[in-house]
């Protein structure tokens, strides 16, 4: 390891420069771990920030020419020959390439991110006989942000580049897949766009007959169990993280991010909403609302109270019972036993239910959007603020957010459910 730090050390653009090109030739090496490693030197102070930026755009613009003009040489003859093999022949080439000429380009920005998707993104384009000059505006500037990402991320992360990189190895499949599939959807939609069309048609319309069938309560009731389990998917994958020990490398880059890039001391005012001055504000406000619009029914008392009531015995019972089943051996040691955060807990069961309420029964349609906004507002930067200032962990922070979360959804749906039973 000390051989090939020090071999890198006395050829570092050299080996930048190499690795990106190759990779865009598509030999299969990753140019994004040279280029966060490149970062790392630079915040070590033995490569420059510029130079290095301008090697991997120099690397990039020559290797994803290169690509360019060999799918432009040869490409359109092999698929005259084997194209309708796979079901691409020159109709289809025909249109897809129409179709790359006025929109495709601008994906050309993107693909760098995508492993797997770089590598033909310039055989593609020369196939598909985009114009150069155009191909080179977005090939180019694609090129220049995804060097300026990594090298920034290497350069900001120091001597935490690693964790990142194993982090984003963790999660990757998962954006892969979902990039992959929004992908497809895209192509799918340029090429069968009447047939897509149509069928959603006739499916909006037999929704919007089915729908008329159905009371909006109903509608409202379906879509809190929709969330509901989604959340409770989130919860469980949370804990097996938690039981395995895999939130190490989490809490590591995020705190390192947020001490050193993101907070800013006007943050530290978020902490006031955390505070029982501003619990009391909340509720305040919640009650005057419902009893000035005359909706402080049992139902909405029961609502309010029970969740906030229930919170923390809520949170007591997740902690005994992971510290219980924690007790029959799992890999590795939890890293914490507050987990999830009872503040945490608190902060989303509070904001969360009185904003649930006063969006409930106000009339404005965009009441919800607004309600949900301020919501996410609120909790970045009580994250933000806490992490930065306090010794909780990031782990736990979010542990308490889905957990509570989870219990104030679950008390929705119930008493919605109890609202409806009393209704008929």
């Amino acid at each position: 390891m000390s051989h090939l730090m020090s071999l890198f050390e006395h050829h570092s653009y050299l080996i930048l420069f190499s690795v990106v090109l190759l990779e865009l030739l598509a030999i299969p090496i990753s140019a994004e771990i040279i280029m966060s490693f490149s970062g790392y030197f630079v915040y070590m102070g033995k490569m420059n920030y510029f130079l290095a930026l301008l090697t991997v755009f120099v690397a990039g613009g020559i290797g994803i020419s290169t690509t360019y003009w060999i799918g432009r040489a040869g490409g359109y003859k092999l698929i005259e020959k084997y194209g309708k093999y796979i079901h691409f022949g020159p109709e289809r080439y025909k249109k897809t390439a129409d179709w790359f000429e006025r929109s495709g380009s601008k994906m050309l920005i993107f693909a760098y991110f995508i492993t797997g998707v770089r590598h033909f993104t310039g055989y593609i384009s020369g196939i598909s006989r985009m114009p150069f000059k155009k191909f080179v505006i977005f090939a180019y500037t694609g090129s220049f942000l995804w060097g300026f990402c990594f090298i920034t991320l290497g350069k900001l992360l120091g001597p935490h580049w690693k964790d990142f990189h194993k982090l984003a190895d963790k999660y990757m499949i998962y954006f892969i897949i979902a990039i992959a599939v929004l992908i497809v959807g895209f192509f799918a939609y340029r090429l069968y766009k009447k047939q897509i069309k149509a069928f959603f048609i006739r499916f909006t319309n037999w929704l919007i007959n089915r729908l008329k069938t159905i009371r909006a309560t109903e509608v409202f009731l379906i879509s809190l169990t929709i969330i509901l389990i989604g959340m409770v998917i989130l919860m469980l994958g949370l804990a097996q993280d938690y039981l395995y020990n895999e939130f190490s490398q989490f809490n590591t880059v995020t705190e390192y991010l947020i001490g050193s890039v993101i907070y800013m001391d006007w943050m530290k005012g978020f902490l006031f909403f955390q505070s029982p001055y501003a619990y009391v504000i909340i509720v305040a406000i919640t009650i005057i609302y419902l009893w000035r619009k005359k909706k402080f029914t049992v139902v909405e008392l029961l609502l309010f109270l029970v969740p906030l009531i229930g919170a923390e015995p809520f949170q007591d019972l997740i902690v005994k019972f992971f510290s219980f089943i924690g007790s029959f051996g799992f890999v590795g040691k939890p890293h914490s036993t507050n987990f999830p955060d009872l503040n945490a807990t608190t902060i989303i069961t509070i904001y969360g239910t009185c904003l649930f309420l006063l969006a409930r029964h106000s009339k404005r349609k965009d009441t919800p959007f607004l309600t949900l906004l301020c919501m996410l507002i609120l909790l970045i930067g009580l994250t933000i603020a806490n992490i930065a200032t306090t010794n909780v962990l990031p782990s736990d922070i979010a542990g308490g957010y889905v957990y509570g979360g989870v219990w104030i959804i679950l008390n929705f749906l119930l008493f919605e459910l109890l609202r409806l039973v009393l209704e008929k």
